[in-house]
């Protein structure tokens, strides 16, 4: 890595921590001693004009600085953010195309479903017409057995009758 990256990253994670510490209730009590301990030195005999030049000196340079960390801390979220949209784009793309996919297979499992009535259909059909045909071979086997009755005992007759005359 750069060392200019390296400085770069480096300040970028001193601005974070220092913008962190800034809100923060010890950053409040710390500042708090701070200027307590700024009017005390007048009890010192420090003029107190001198005082409020130091103290106002401090605050303005700590101002500056804590708008730039602001502000760098600002431009990372707004970094961040934009990453954040881009994949947020990337996911409805994703759920965009699987909706598409979904939308096919229920076209897909409708159309299954239209065949599958189709073929019962004409699985009935199949299973009237076997039935149909197995009654039809069963009344053309009844009234075959029926004539082969008739003629067997049409032979049978005829053969009592040559038995008959024969005696």
């Amino acid at each position: 890595m750069p060392k200019n990256s390296r400085n770069k990253n480096e300040l970028e994670r001193i601005a974070t921590k220092a913008t962190r510490w800034i809100g923060s209730i010890e950053s409040l009590i710390a500042h708090t001693i701070l200027f307590v301990s700024a009017f005390m030195v007048i009890l010192f005999g420090v003029p107190f004009g001198t005082v409020l030049l130091f103290l106002t000196t401090i605050v303005s340079l700590e101002a500056i600085y804590l708008s730039i960390f602001i502000q760098m801390s600002v431009n990372k979220a707004t970094k961040d953010i934009e990453y954040i949209q881009e994949d947020v784009e990337d996911i409805q793309e994703d759920v965009d195309e699987i909706q598409e996919d979904v939308a096919e297979i229920e076209k897909d499992v409708d159309e299954i479903q239209e065949d599958v009535a189709e073929i019962e259909k004409d699985v009935d059909e199949i299973q009237e017409d076997v039935e149909e045909d197995e009654k039809e071979e069963l009344e053309r086997d009844k009234a075959l057995m029926d004539k082969i009755e008739l003629t067997l005992q049409s032979l049978m007759n005829e053969i009592k009758n040559i038995k008959d005359r024969q005696k």
